[in-house]
């Protein structure tokens, strides 16, 4: 992993840091001028390949607000170059800021551009950043990097101003909805903590004085809220200078509580209010900045490959859980066939347990063989009512005028039986052979139930239709009335009228297995 660089660029003099483990540690401080360029190159020289972030905290700043159409991508980008273009000579570390949308009859951009008015005196070192072979990270300024500090102290989105005691003097930022909008920097001396405390009230009522010029403030709004990042040895000072009116509110924040706040893990003695800017740079870096993409061309190519080898890090992760996945299932079915080997073993001898009863033949094979004859035999001399049903249902269909009332199904010994007669009670069929009996019994709904005659005929023509299938033959059947051997009726026709609705009659066919 290269190291991580922070440069803090101020007008008089310049810091070096190595940002490790969300530590800040200072490492060098270089003059401005040509001596200290050199000392900053002999330093890089010991960090090739290192990430190097510049932070900017100078007083040569400019900020301009303007307005661009509603556009997108490529399009985007080149108005807003023309328009830097247009507002700057040198481009090369400028910026445009998004503040929003303007929602009028035809919807706009609003854009916060951002340059420095002499651009000249960070060329040198960041051709020095270059030729040393280390990496341009971005180039950010303290005012581009307050809303994310703002926003670790606290800050909501109503209007605020940031104010904090840096290296390079008193720092301000005048913040709306967490964006930029304004910023100064007040160069200071050392002086006594009162009179520093004095400064900063009186510097940031006069910040809030202009802002109510630009009508960026409203002159009877409510009180605008001060953060105020004070020294720990200086706070009492600053609490009690810095007293809340009608248009100022201010609050008071320890350098120890605001480096805990930005999640910096140093200790705040003998710290500036800078290294929050530097840290929050490194660690929480804004999507803006100054550098051109072909000033970070190195850190965008250590930054793709880092990205590839992530992302075959992640592949190769994926492949080797893929790969456990498929291990533990084999597993699981190496330990289930060693379950059904178990389970076959136990079969096995179970089988051969109870083939040990069975009687003694030249192998086991002919024990099964027998087995399954047996079976077969027994299963061909058990009756099956299916075949019965089915014949019934066959012969009352062409019958749809008889109802049918119920039907008996029995299977047993068989007797001897004659043509369509009972057979003699002396005649005996074998044992082995299993008589199939259908009893079926019904009724005869005739539209006209008078005509008994007719009403026998359909009854003798029913056990005719069952008679002439050759697998069954009518054992009985008995009329709905009684048939003389001249063919006459006889019998209480009249009263059967009255006792039932519709004629009954009763048929038993007969079958062998």
């Amino acid at each position: 992993m290269p190291a991580r660089l922070v440069l803090y660029f101020a007008a008089a003099e310049h810091c070096l840091f190595r940002w490790s483990g969300g530590a800040l540690a200072p490492l060098a401080t270089f003059s401005a001028d040509e001596r200290g360029l050199g000392e900053f190159r002999d330093r890089l020289a010991q960090h090739r390949g290192a990430l190097v972030t510049l932070v900017a905290d100078v007083t040569g700043e400019d900020f301009h607000e303007d307005q661009v159409p509603y556009l997108r991508g490529a399009e985007r980008q080149t108005v807003i170059q023309r328009r830097l273009a247009q507002r700057y000579r040198d481009t090369r570390l400028a910026v445009a800021l998004s503040l929003g949308y303007v929602a009028e009859e035809r919807r706009n951009e609003r854009l916060l551009l951002a340059s420095f008015t002499n651009v000249q005196q960070f060329i040198a070192w960041l051709d020095a950043i270059a030729d040393a072979g280390a990496r341009l990270a971005g180039v950010y300024s303290a005012p581009i990097v307050a809303p994310a500090l703002a926003a670790r102290l606290g800050a909501g989105g109503e209007r605020s101003i940031l104010v904090s005691v840096n290296r390079a003097g008193l720092r301000q930022c005048f913040l709306e909805e967490g964006r930029l909008r304004f910023a100064r920097l007040e160069p200071t001396l050392e002086t006594a903590p009162r009179p520093v405390a004095a400064l900063v009230r009186a510097e940031t009522e006069r910040m809030a004085q202009y802002l109510a010029t630009l009508r960026a403030l409203p002159r009877d709004g409510p009180a605008v809220r001060v953060l105020v990042i004070a020294p720990d040895g200086q706070r009492a000072q600053f609490e009690q200078t810095l007293k809340s009116d009608a248009h100022l509110a201010f609050r008071i924040i320890g350098m120890a509580d605001a480096m805990r706040m930005a999640g910096l893990s140093n200790e705040a003695a003998g710290r500036s209010a800078e290294e929050l800017y530097c840290h929050l740079a490194v660690r929480d870096p804004p999507a803006e900045q100054f550098a051109r993409r072909e000033d970070r061309h190195g850190f965008v190519l250590w930054r793709l490959r880092r990205a590839i080898v992530a992302a075959g890090a992640l592949a190769f992760a994926a492949c080797a859980a893929y790969a456990g996945t498929l291990w533990m299932e084999r597993s699981s079915v190496h330990e289930r066939l060693q379950a059904l080997r178990a389970e076959t073993r136990a079969a096995q001898q179970q089988i051969e347990h109870i083939t040990a009863s069975f009687p003694v033949t030249q192998t086991s094979t002919e024990n099964l063989r027998a087995m399954v004859l047996e079976f077969r035999s027994l299963a061909a001399r058990t009756a099956s009512p299916e075949d019965a049903l089915a014949f019934a249902a066959g012969a009352l269909m062409k019958f749809p005028q008889l109802e049918l009332d119920s039907i008996l199904w029995t299977a047993g010994a068989a007797e001897a039986v004659g043509e369509g007669k009972p057979a003699p009670a002396t005649e005996t069929k074998p044992a082995a052979e299993v008589l199939q009996t259908l009893e079926i019994s019904g009724r005869v709904n005739a539209s006209d139930q008078s005509d008994y005659r007719s009403i026998t005929q359909q009854v003798q023509r029913f056990a005719s239709a069952l008679d002439a299938d050759p697998g069954w033959q009518v054992v009985n059947t008995r009329l709905p009335f009684d048939v003389t051997p001249q063919g006459t009726l006889s019998g209480d026709i009249g009263a059967a009228a009255e006792r039932e609705p519709a004629p009954r009659f009763t048929i038993v066919v007969a079958r062998k297995q």
